[in-house]
């Protein structure tokens, strides 16, 4: 027997941008229902950003063990213990759990469906023996990892994001097919706990990253001893009866075999857009994701679509933002709409690589030469010397007239450092204020208002600034 579920708003997706929507609108008054087949928190959760920064944390403590010596500390090589480390990855994804629980959403105020929807109208799903309607949907399904169509990959079997936490054991030579920002990410981690490491980009390692900027962390990763071969050509992969990957790359004469004992595959996301049965609620979608306008609406303007589904940045504090932008317009029906002008990025590896706004290419793009690059190398920040992290670099963007369009950081807790650039182009500042403020000393962070003040070096050290100090020392 079908039981029929009124709601004001029903979310399909219990990820980060569903929760964050079930929550604001439960606690502001509307009827919510939501929906989720799998677990609850997501993709980042389970699978993501929680458990990969937590074992790249435990990778950093094996680093900073091996590389004391330049400090004057020296001890024995740290043991790692493989399952205690992925131990600890389960340790922190079960800590934060229960925040992003059925219990807790339920104690919210929210009826939480557990099964997998579908739309059957225009404002009406399944879920199971359950139909919901609803006067505002968000579809919020997230995106799942894709596998370049090479001959014998599906066979052979590999890893994913979705599953390399499960594993147990410590790969002996683990292959990553895809030298984006989760393939490298994970390629250091697990050198730095002990496996042998090769990346394997068809491109170029970074492709969308400022090359001045990720040409400082490939060195750091290549001194980790990562083997990365970009420009590689896979023909065919296989798996022995001994359990090892074959790998067989390049072509005629040049052709190799490279053999690994475990496989990761990190070369792109799909929107998970399947079995939502769209078309049942006219709404236009494609691999990419869902066709939204600037109102993150659907063609189904009653329905809305935000985070990796969504089509563009995939990245959970959009996801978040996403969330923000439809509680207003399907709340409050406030015609709010995104801006992506002060989006961040960060890839956490070891120097960290943080982007907001613009980056020269774009800016150059946009504006032409009516752009100023600002750079300052982290070599000349005394606290980087001090904790030899001299290794870095800051470039600012900005227009002609001061404007600041865009910032990215290579270097220690870059991702940390990026945050006033973001506020500086969210609130339309310009150049000065980054230049002008009192930086605390010694601290990484002087690297920023550095890099700002250069923005007036030429003009203050110029001859004409010259003729005037000299002709105003004449009056005493």
């Amino acid at each position: 027997m079908t039981t029929l579920i009124k709601a004001d708003i029903c979310i399909i997706g219990g990820g980060s941008g569903g929760l964050s929507v079930a929550a604001g609108a439960s606690q502001m008054g509307a009827k919510t229902v939501l929906v989720e087949g799998g677990k609850m928190g997501g993709d980042c959760l389970n699978y993501g950003c929680i458990p990969s920064k937590a074992l790249i944390a435990a990778a950093k403590k094996a680093a900073a063990l091996k590389g004391a010596e330049i400090f004057g500390v020296t001890g024995p090589d740290p043991e790692v213990d493989f399952s205690k480390v992925m131990d600890h990855v389960a340790d922190v994804i079960a800590s934060i759990a229960p925040h992003d629980s059925v219990e807790r959403f339920e104690g919210l105020g929210v009826q939480v469906l557990q099964g997998y929807g579908r739309f059957v109208g225009p404002n009406e799903i399944e879920v199971g023996d359950n139909r919901v309607k609803a006067r505002r949907f968000v579809v919020s399904t997230g995106s799942t990892a894709t596998a370049p169509p090479i001959e014998g990959l599906e066979k052979a079997g590999y890893l994913t994001n979705e599953t390399i936490f499960e594993n147990r054991v410590k790969p002996d030579h683990l292959i990553i097919i895809g030298g984006g920002p989760i393939g490298l990410e994970m390629a250091q981690a697990h050198v730095r706990l002990g496996s042998k490491v090769t990346v394997l980009e068809a491109f170029k390692a970074f492709g969308r990253d400022d090359p001045d900027l990720s040409s400082v962390v490939l060195s750091h990763l290549k001194k980790d001893g990562i083997d990365i071969r970009e420009g590689v050509n896979i023909v065919k992969i296989s798996k022995g009866s001994d359990g090892a990957y074959k790998i067989l790359l390049g072509e005629g004469e040049a052709q190799e075999t490279l053999s690994g004992s475990h496989l990761l595959v990190a070369a792109g996301r799909k929107a998970n857009v399947e079995n939502l049965n769209l078309e049942a609620a006219g709404i236009d979608y494609s691999p990419r994701g869902i066709d939204v306008d600037a109102r993150l609406r659907s063609t189904n303007k009653k329905v809305f679509a935000i985070g990796d589904v969504a089509g563009g940045y995939q990245f959970t504090h959009i996801a978040g933002y996403h969330a923000g932008i439809v509680i207003r317009n399907a709340l409050f029906r406030l015609p709010a709409k995104v801006d992506y002008s002060a989006v961040p990025w960060v890839t956490y590896t070891d120097p960290e690589l943080a982007n907001v706004g613009l980056s020269e290419a774009e800016a150059r793009k946009q504006h032409g030469d009516r752009i100023k690059v600002l750079e300052f190398p982290f070599a000349d920040i005394d606290r980087a010397r001090a904790e030899r992290k001299t290794s870095g670099l800051i470039k600012a963007i900005t227009t002609d007239k001061g404007k600041i369009l865009g910032a990215g950081i290579a270097g220690a807790h870059a991702g940390e450092l990026i945050h006033p650039w973001g506020v500086a182009i969210t609130a339309k500042l310009k150049i000065g204020t980054m230049a002008s403020y009192i930086a605390p000393y010694p601290t990484l962070g002087e690297v920023s208002k550095r890099a700002a003040g250069s923005y007036y070096t030429p003009s203050l050290f110029s001859e004409k600034t010259r003729k005037i100090v000299k002709f105003l020392s004449l009056f005493g």
